[in-house]
């Protein structure tokens, strides 16, 4: 498969799914929701590696994490809570298993097999990081305040979210590593598709120089370029549920941003043009991506997948002399 000429033979591509991907178009996290929307993503994905592509695949874990934390929250009183580093592993492996199985199914069908494998990844962060300070992303779904107060007496931070009620709030501190990248990259050379850093990867920190987890969630996007630039990627891509990251958000100068620099998507960015808790990571991952070396990265829909690995569909940004901006809609 080509794009004018340009193959993707032997190129080294990390996909990051976005919720989307791992949910019924309706939110449902259900698990034959999850099955179902994983079988439907994995379509994209065995394209890619049926052109030649080598593959290196992380997730969102959001629905996940919510539904192992209502557990907790209706289960505190029989059994003891589990922290939130212990949610990300579990979810990296039950996502991961169901990944590999639909992929290999995708891959068979297309007559283009491979060997797939997950690992469970840990992201290294700052003990010190200032999130700790100031708990702020909101993760579960909204209790009322009598159950909010009960999680606080345990020493969770909660927060009044309006008429919709009490969420808890956990730090989301800058990912510095992927750890376990090492065992990842070895398996991609190996000619495996892998699965890494789901939801993130399991945050850990070094306290009395040792690793130990911590009470965090880690934003897939920017840990996904970590993983990428730690892989030897030539390009990123974002799956997500939108065509492209919009320049106006939400006013009447909207637009859908199509090619850009990282140079350009920096300055965009402090201007404000991208919402701090959905676009705005995404856009920060594929701009620091590109800025560090990498080829390509892009923010696409899931269905564009394939042409956006090949810079021909949603927000592209290219480290490549003659590349031209275009804000306008197709």
């Amino acid at each position: 498969m080509t794009w004018n000429g340009e193959t993707l033979d032997g190129e080294r591509i990390l996909i990051a799914l976005g919720g989307n991907a791992m949910t019924a178009p309706d939110g449902s996290a259900a698990p034959g929701a999850q099955a179902a929307a994983i079988e439907r993503a994995m379509g994209p994905v065995a394209e890619l590696v049926a052109a030649g592509a080598r593959v290196a695949l992380t997730h969102g874990n959001g629905p996940q994490v919510g539904n192992l934390l209502i557990k907790n929250q209706l289960a505190a009183d029989v059994v003891p809570p589990v922290p939130l580093d212990w949610c990300g592993a579990q979810t990296q492996a039950t996502v991961g298993v169901m990944i590999m199985n639909a992929l290999e199914r995708a891959l068979a069908a297309r007559d283009a097999a491979r060997p797939v494998a997950a690992v469970v990844t840990r992201t290294l962060v700052d003990a010190s990081d200032p999130g700790f300070a100031d708990p702020a992303k909101p993760v579960g779904r909204y209790f009322p305040e009598e159950d909010a107060r009960r999680a606080m007496a345990r020493g969770e931070v909660w927060r009044r979210f309006g008429e919709r009620g009490w969420r808890r709030v956990v730090a989301s501190p800058e990912p510095l590593s992927i750890l376990d990248a090492g065992a990842a990259a070895a398996l991609l050379d190996a000619g495996h598709v892998v699965v890494a850093a789901g939801g993130g990867g399991a945050p850990v920190a070094r306290v009395d120089g040792t690793l130990r987890g911590v009470e965090a969630v880690v934003d897939k996007d920017l840990a996904a370029q970590l993983l990428a630039r730690r892989l030897g990627a030539t390009t990123l891509v974002i799956a997500t549920d939108v065509e492209n990251a919009m320049t106006g958000f939400g006013t009447p100068r909207q637009r859908p941003l199509h090619r850009t620099t990282a140079a350009e998507l920096g300055e965009l960015a402090a201007a404000g043009h991208f919402a701090g808790g959905s676009m705005g990571p995404k856009v920060e991952a594929v701009r620091r991506f590109v800025a560090a070396g990498g080829r390509r990265a892009a923010i696409a829909s899931l269905a564009r997948l394939g042409d956006a690995a090949y810079g021909k569909a949603g927000t592209v940004v290219e480290a490549m002399p003659g590349v031209g901006n275009d804000h306008q809609s197709s």
